[in-house]
């Protein structure tokens, strides 16, 4: 995910292209940016997802005791890497730690996770990175720091041979724990990763009523679930991978598979994503602190 800094692409992007494309590592992210795709995507589909994150805040507020629970925008940041098929633990320690303990250098990261997937999954990912920005300037300022910059190029490139990218608005409860993803709650648990490409005719009503309705079913299961956050994708560009991105925090690996295996959720997967999507990936990873220490 760090990765996706140095090419602001949502498809994958094959590490060695980054650093043999006429320039250093340190690239500029804005040398393979699409602005028209972007823009594209945005203009398109702003109207829809502020729909969705309408229905979204509804059902919230209807479930609050005080008429409500204020939301606070974030901006989502989801990278997946695949790391080459030699890498040693000492290498995904270091890996990992400098990715972690980044957050600790720079401004603008107000939370994060990451570890090794578990499980297989079709697209042989291994390894992914969640972040989390209050705004997309945030985001914008964390492609071009410097540090992190060589963070990659020291630390992540030379054990990756490719990245995925996905980023997304959307809100969570207006309090400090929720929005830095503090407290002993976040501590420990499941990272649920759900990415899916929707089919071009679905880009309207069906997606914001799937979308809707896997966040009320979420909502519905605090014994289970942590927080859910969920939105359209605006890392993108002429050949998009992926619309859309979900993250999920599960209490625990349990409280993950009885989720995916309820009733509630294989209906909602098979009558309203199902006919809606042409691609989805899964990936899951547990979470346990990396890094603790500056470097």
């Amino acid at each position: 995910m760090l990765i996706q800094a140095l090419s602001w692409s949502s498809s994958p992007v094959p590490l060695s292209f980054l650093c043999n494309s006429g320039r250093n590592c340190g690239l500029s992210p804005f040398r393979l940016f699409n602005v028209r795709g972007v823009n594209a995507v945005a203009g398109a589909y702003f109207v829809r997802k502020r729909n969705v994150r309408r229905r979204i805040l509804a059902f919230e507020q209807s479930q609050s005791n005080a008429g409500g629970q204020r939301k606070r925008d974030v901006v989502e940041h989801i990278c997946l890497l695949k790391a080459k098929d030699n890498l040693t633990d000492e290498e995904e320690k270091d890996m990992l730690d400098y990715l972690y303990t980044s957050q600790y250098r720079m401004g603008g990261i107000v939370a994060i996770s990451l570890g090794r997937i578990d499980d297989y999954n079709p697209e042989r990912y291994t390894h992914a990175v969640f972040m989390r920005f209050q705004r997309k300037g945030d985001l914008l300022k964390f492609y071009e720091n410097p540090f992190y910059l060589g963070v990659l190029q020291k630390h992540v490139i030379p054990y990756c041979h490719e990245l995925l990218n996905v980023d997304y608005e959307s809100e969570v409860d207006d309090d400090i724990l929720s929005i830095f993803r503090k407290g002993e709650e976040f501590n420990y648990g499941e990272e649920f990763v759900l990415l899916v490409e929707l089919k071009d005719d679905a880009l309207g009503e069906l997606a914001e009523d799937a979308l809707f309705s896997l966040h009320r079913i979420a909502m519905e299961s605090p014994s289970l679930i942590v927080q859910v956050s969920q939105g359209l994708n605006f890392n993108s560009t002429s050949n998009m991978e992926y619309t859309h991105g979900v993250v999920i925090r599960f209490r625990s690996i349990e409280a993950f598979r009885i989720f995916v295996g309820s009733t509630k959720y294989k209906h909602i997967w098979s009558s309203k994503f199902l006919p809606i999507t042409r691609k989805t990936l899964f990936i899951h990873f547990s979470i346990d602190p990396v890094g603790t220490e500056l470097m």
